[in-house]
C-alpha cells in the first residue's frame, strides 16, 4: 500500500487505494490457505508427517476455497466500473500484479485443480495474460533473475494433492 502510490501502482483517490489494499489483502488469504494446503497441523512440521491430513486440506482447498477465491477476483473484474481488464481502475495496479504471480503460483502448485478453475474465468485468465505481456514483465520472465518456484517456497508442488 505504501509503495504502490510512490511508483504508480495504485489509484490516486483514497477509495482506490483502499480497495486495492482490501483486494491485495484477500490475495494475501489465498496466499496462506494455499500453503495451509500442505501445512494444515503446523507450519513447523515436514509434509511428510502431516501427510494425511494435508490430503484432507488440500480437497477442501482445490474443491471449495480454489474457485470461491478466484471467482471474487473475477467478480471484481466484472463490476470494476472502468470496464477494463483490471481489477481497479484502468490502469495496472499492484493487486493486477499480485493476482498474476499468485495465479502463475497456483498453476504450479495446483495445476490440475487451477487449471480447471480457470476455464470457467474468462476475466482472471485474461488479466494473467495481460500482465504477463506487459514488456517489463514479459522480460522478466524469460530472465535468469526470475526465481523458479520449488518445493521449499511458499506454493509446493505435491502430486498427490492436485487430482
Amino acid at each position: 500500500m505504501y509503495l504502490g502510490g510512490r511508483i504508480g501502482l495504485a489509484p490516486r483517490d483514497q477509495a482506490g487505494r483502499l480497495w486495492t489494499h482490501q483486494i491485495q489483502l484477500t490475495i494475501t488469504d489465498l496466499v496462506v490457505e494455499s500453503y495451509n494446503s500442505h501445512h494444515p497441523i503446523d507450519e513447523d512440521m515436514w509434509f511428510h508427517e502431516q501427510k494425511p491430513e494435508a490430503m484432507h486440506r488440500a480437497k477442501v482447498f482445490r474443491e471449495t476455497r480454489l474457485p470461491k477465491f478466484l471467482a471474487w477476483f473475477e467478480r471484481v473484474l466484472v463490476q470494476n466500473p472502468a470496464g477494463d481488464a483490471h481489477l481497479v481502475g484502468k490502469a495496472t495496479t499492484y493487486a493486477d500484479l499480485s493476482l498474476f504471480q499468485v495465479v502463475e503460483a497456483l498453476l504450479y502448485a495446483y495445476p490440475k485443480a487451477t487449471q480447471r478453475v480457470l476455464a470457467t474465468l474468462p476475466r482472471v485468465t485474461a488479466l494473467r495474460s495481460a500482465v504477463a505481456r506487459r514488456p517489463g514483465i514479459a522480460a522478466y520472465l524469460a530472465s535468469d533473475r526470475r526465481l523458479r518456484f520449488n518445493e521449499t517456497d511458499v506454493f509446493r508442488h505435491y502430486p498427490e494433492l492436485d487430482e
